[in-house]
């Protein structure tokens, strides 16, 4: 039997929302409705728009027998300011600091629609980009890593810093910490990551930069490209090993037991729209 319109609209909205970055067939649609490709098209016509008022993504249709349409996510800057201002609000609390300068962050990166929207803007700067991987550390960017790579529609490789004997053979290699520069050790499964991949590196917090460096050794030991490196919050630090990098908040705070904390825009406005411009 046929789908009445209006319940084709809410079922195609919601698959193309479930699988974005995936070229899907106007074949797939007109079996799954039972429905001419011309009413399809119209369908299509109708969604692209909604997204495109609605700041929700870009719907592109392509023509010919290997076509389809194809989801892009994205948050226009209005959306990404307004989402970044209420951040700040909410980690600008100098009960946040933690002994040597952290900053407790783990309640807000537990909080779904603060990940989905974290996704959904940190994805947006890699349109039209090729990522066959989102790359994070154990243990606090995991749920991070797995929203942007979910917005993506690719993998996350967690690397962490210990052998795990269920993991199998692993690529491991030596990184030196920021300041302190303490030698540490961090490893990934073979099996995690196709050699030459494409990587985007996922963090929660930056001070330095160390164990992202040591993420980009790994990526190239694995003969792949770091595609760019994106974190929630970068924190002041004396030394600092990442200069390329894109982050939503910057976050000061006094190594003592103060708790003094003053946290501001990062510079994701730079990064993601004017660069864009």
């Amino acid at each position: 039997m046929k789908t009445r319109r209006a319940d084709r609209l809410v079922d195609m909205t919601h698959y193309l929302l479930e699988h974005p970055r995936k070229l899907v067939s106007l074949n797939f649609f007109a079996e799954r409705y039972e429905t001419a490709k011309s009413s399809i098209s119209e369908d299509l016509a109708i969604v692209r728009r909604v997204f495109k008022t609605r700041g929700t993504g870009d719907l592109k249709t392509y023509p010919g027998a290997a076509g389809g349409v194809f989801y892009t996510p994205l948050m226009g800057e209005e959306e990404a300011t307004a989402f970044v201002d209420e951040v700040i609000a909410e980690v600008s609390n100098e009960d946040r600091v933690l002994p040597g300068g952290y900053v407790y962050l783990s309640d807000l990166l537990g909080q779904p629609d603060v990940l989905r929207q974290t996704g959904r803007l940190l994805s947006t700067e890699y349109v039209g980009e090729e990522i066959d991987a989102v790359m994070t550390a154990a243990t606090k960017g995991i749920p991070l890593a797995q929203a942007v790579a979910s917005e993506l529609n690719v993998p996350f490789v967690i690397v962490r810093d210990d052998a795990k004997v269920t993991e199998g053979s692993m690529i491991s290699v030596n990184y030196l910490t920021g300041s302190s520069k303490r030698v540490e050790k961090m490893a990934l499964s073979k099996r995690s990551l196709r050699s030459g991949s494409r990587v985007l590196i996922v963090d929660d917090f930056m001070k330095a930069g160390g164990t992202i460096q040591g993420m980009q050794t790994l990526v190239r030991e694995f003969g792949g490209t770091v595609v760019g490196t994106a974190v929630f919050a970068e924190g002041r630090s004396n030394v600092r090993l990442i200069e390329d990098f894109t982050s939503l908040l910057h976050v000061e705070t006094t190594p003592d037991t103060t708790g003094q904390i003053k946290v501001a825009a990062g510079n994701y406005l730079s990064r993601i729209y004017q660069k864009k411009d």
